[in-house]
């Protein structure tokens, strides 16, 4: 089986690549490898997966002409699409990447699945999604109409787009609402990448909201092994679904969401804790207000992906924290 991934050299997409390798499936990877943060280290991800059925191929998912070519150079089985412009506070100040990579990307992403006749599509959509939805735990039969950034808006549209090529198509879709990813490798910009510096630097850490934020933090483990379980799984049209009661995460399409939360959201403050108690020092604290984009709290129904594919996220944070500042200080030599 080959499976391409775009983002190979992202955060989730070089674990993803390692565990799909270690089960003897090619990988062909695509990632710009720009320099939204740290180039080393993605660098770095990219050579622990250094395999003689690892194929790497530096482009932009918006050159639409050099999509086109590896698409029909390696013709993949399936594609996991998690490259894209990440960050919700980025997109209040850069907009034109999100459209250019989440919505311009993604449109190449799928036009090449559909004329290389790929078998199925699995692409990020992420728990921003659910926007101004407060009725908790978050589910993929919900509504997700309101978004509160242009991250959210971008996410929503890809999931409306992958329905349509189902719908037109026949292609088999599915989208993975992520909630707050952490761990070893992770990407320089989230909280416990900044918290470990800062506290590590004796600098003071952004405690926004005043604290008073909830996030269901997901280890990437738990992450690639739903996706890695979903490729074997494509989505089948839903036969009891009804256009006068239209259900949101399923379709008479082959098109399915779900959630890949931890579906137990702990409080900002029990986070900065373990991290804390993991280091041995005491964080220095700014407290500030909500910041614009962000959602109060986070709660991942997952029953779906239960049913679906017998697993659902599960590692403790205390546990996966840990294994973040041991990966934190060996690669920085702290």
């Amino acid at each position: 089986m080959k499976v391409l991934v775009t983002g190979a050299a992202g955060f989730i997409g070089s674990h993803l690549s390692k565990k799909l390798l270690t089960n003897g499936i090619t990988v062909i990877g695509i990632d710009n490898l720009n320099d939204y943060y740290d180039v080393n280290l993605k660098k770095s991800r990219l050579s622990l997966i250094e395999d003689k059925n690892f194929y790497f191929e530096k482009t932009n998912l918006e050159d639409r002409e050099s999509i086109n070519a590896i698409f029909e150079k390696y013709m993949p089985d399936a594609v996991v699409n998690l490259a894209a412009q990440a960050g919700v506070r980025y997109s209040l100040e850069n907009p034109h990447a999100y459209i250019e990579s989440n919505i311009v990307g993604f449109t190449n992403i799928l036009e090449a699945c559909r004329h290389n006749k790929v078998g199925q599509l699995i692409y990020a959509s992420s728990s921003s999604v659910y926007g101004a939805n407060t009725n908790l735990p978050f589910s993929v039969h919900d509504n997700v109409d309101h978004p509160i950034s242009l991250y959210a808006a971008t996410k929503k549209a890809n999931e409306l787009m992958a329905h349509t090529y189902s719908h037109l198509y026949g292609l088999p879709t599915t989208g993975l609402r992520f909630f707050t990813v952490y761990g070893p490798w992770g990407r320089p910009d989230m909280a416990l990448f900044l918290f470990t510096k800062a506290i590590i630097n004796g600098e003071p850490i952004k405690v926004f909201n005043n604290g008073n934020m909830m996030r269901d933090f997901t280890y990437v483990d738990d992450i690639v092994e739903s996706i890695f379980r979903l490729i074997q799984r494509k989505p089948e049209p839903n036969l009891e679904w009804s256009g006068k009661k239209p259900d949101p995460g399923t379709s008479y399409a082959p098109y399915k969401v779900y959630n890949i939360g931890n579906n137990n959201p702990v409080t900002l403050m029990e986070f900065i804790n373990a991290i804390e108690e993991k280091l041995g020092i005491e964080a220095k604290k700014e407290f500030l207000p909500l910041q614009a984009g962000d959602v109060p709290e986070t709660y991942a129904d997952v029953e779906d992906l239960y049913r679906d594919i017998n697993f659902k996220p599960q590692t403790d944070i205390k546990d996966g924290i840990s294994n973040f500042i041991d990966w934190y200080r060996e690669y920085y030599g702290v």
